[in-house]
């Protein structure tokens, strides 16, 4: 906590520093936009969000420049989106999960099979409806620059298939803090788990969960793939990271070098889609030399069906919802 206010300390004194606004910015005295987030130097998304800072730098003519915190350095995901809106940093990643807690509208990217393939979701998320939405919470004190996929996630446990809905029938699945995570499971006949990611290796190892979510990174990346042996690809959700920005800092930027960095972020997008299959692709290999075996004949129909309800009813209760998958509909 000490070493966190004191780099906070450092952020507020940089942001002193430099142009105050980008019409004032000189390659000599440029712009200093901070970027805070919690994930590891190496991880895929943090090489996007560095190829987005070297973008800037580039296309600005060194006026405008990124600086990026990692590592929860500035502190936890939640803690830096509250930062963030404080004004004390200028852009963070955050998951939709985290969104969620200030926008209802990002609940619905916890709904289950609302998109049909990569491609459809990558047509969804760059779309002019979900643009829009990324763009309407500015009186909220940021908005969305764009997104970064994080895969498809489907269900892996200890030692058993999941084919179908029953098969998850009393079975403890760790989720994310997402209303709309624990409500799929509990729909599916699970029970839904609470927990931290850096807490369920042990909870699968002890037996405290049966399985968990999420994509065939976690495998390898935390080493799940060494106590649970068993990948069900059912690919129920695929929740984005999204890379957002304080309106304020947006108010400092005149109208070109928004598009500038709305570009700039859309570039580092396209990459990393492509670094992010060729991830996913060297995990499923890595895994299977871990022992991990993945189950192809899912019946994915199934799990629609018994979700569809849940869908309807998140469409009813958060109107930011029913929002978000009209945008998705509306680009199929």
């Amino acid at each position: 906590m000490l070493v966190a206010a004191l780099l906070l300390l450092g952020v507020t004194a940089c942001a002193g520093r430099g142009a105050g606004r980008s019409e004032d910015a000189t390659p000599q005295n440029p712009l200093v936009l901070t970027l805070a987030h919690s994930l590891g130097d190496t991880h895929v998304t943090s090489t996007a969000l560095q190829d987005f800072a070297d973008r800037v730098k580039n296309d600005s003519g060194g006026r405008i420049t990124v600086r990026i915190h990692p590592n929860g350095q500035l502190g936890s995901e939640t803690e830096v989106l509250e930062q963030l809106m404080a004004g004390v940093v200028d852009m963070t990643r955050v998951s939709a999960p985290g969104l969620a807690t200030v926008e209802e509208g990002y609940h619905a990217f916890g709904l289950p099979y609302l998109f049909e393939d990569a491609e459809s979701y990558r047509r969804a998320m760059t779309s002019p409806g979900m643009r829009e939405f990324f763009a309407s919470t500015a009186d909220k004190g940021f908005v969305g620059l764009t997104y970064y996929t994080s895969g498809a996630r489907s269900f892996y446990t200890v030692d058993r298939p999941i084919r179908r809905p029953q098969d998850l029938k009393g079975l403890k699945i760790r989720v994310q803090d997402m209303r709309s995570q624990t409500d799929m499971v509990s729909t599916l006949g699970g029970t839904p788990v609470v927990m931290p990611l850096g807490e369920t290796y042990t909870a699968l190892q002890t037996g405290i969960v049966d399985g968990a979510e999420s994509n065939e990174t976690v495998l390898t990346q935390s080493k799940h793939g060494e106590v649970a042996k068993t990948f069900s690809v059912n690919e129920h959700t695929r929740i984005p990271d999204v890379l957002v920005i304080g309106t304020p800092v947006l108010e400092r930027l005149s109208a070109e070098d928004q598009k500038l960095l709305t570009d700039a972020a859309a570039a580092s997008t396209e990459a990393h889609t492509k670094a992010w299959e060729a991830e996913t692709q060297k995990a499923i290999e890595e895994a299977r030399g871990m022992g991990v075996t993945f189950v192809e004949d899912v019946d994915t129909r199934a799990f629609r069906e018994a979700t569809r309800p849940l869908v309807d009813r998140y469409r009813q209760e958060y109107p930011g919802v029913a929002r978000v998958l009209e945008s998705i509909s509306a680009a199929r």
